[in-house]
Formats: structure tokens, sequence, C-alpha cells
């Protein structure tokens, strides 16, 4: 499930650097901090997830973003948005009379 999977911190950060553009293995590790292995495992959790594919290009695999599971993400989250909308109205609202 992709709940699961993007409660991990630095598998949300995998997707961020992945949304910007496909990624080689190697430069994730480099951007992430983390060991080659470490970043392959996160990599696997992720691509058993559905949400990263990779391409293979001769020797090397390039890392990509499937944002469709992500979707299942985004439509839970939808009845939950008019917390934040009404919230943010509010905050508009108090900055508007501190202007004043």
């Amino acid at each position: 499930m992709p709940f699961d999977v993007v409660a991990e911190p630095t598998r949300r950060r995998i997707l961020d650097l992945l949304r910007e553009r496909p990624r080689l293995v190697g430069e994730l590790t480099v951007l992430l901090g983390l060991s080659q292995p470490g970043t392959s495992k996160q990599l696997r959790v992720l691509r058993e997830a559905g949400l990263v594919r990779v391409r293979p290009e001769g020797q090397r695999r390039w890392y990509e973003l499937d944002p469709e599971p992500l979707m299942e993400i985004d439509q839970w989250l939808t009845p939950y948005r008019w917390l934040w909308a009404s919230r943010l109205d509010a905050l508009e609202r108090h900055l508007d009379t501190m202007e004043e």
C-alpha cells in the first residue's frame, strides 16, 4: 500500500528527487548520503509498491517516478482538504485584520 511506503522519510526524499527527473542509483546515493546498498533497498521497496519504475539503458538503470499509485493517497485525502482550506481562510482573514 502506498501509505506504508511513503511513511518512511528517506523514501519520500527519493520520490521528491525523482519528481524532478529520472536518476541513476549512484546519483541518488550521493544526494541522500546513503550507502549504495541502502539506496538500492529503498528503491526496491518503492519499485515493489509501484511508485518507481526502472528503465535499463545499457549497463545503467534509470529510476523514474510512477505517480499513478500516489493517486490513491490523493483520493483518500480529498475529503480532508476542507480542514486545511478553512484554516487557511481563517489565517488570511486574521492577517487582513492585522494590516488594517
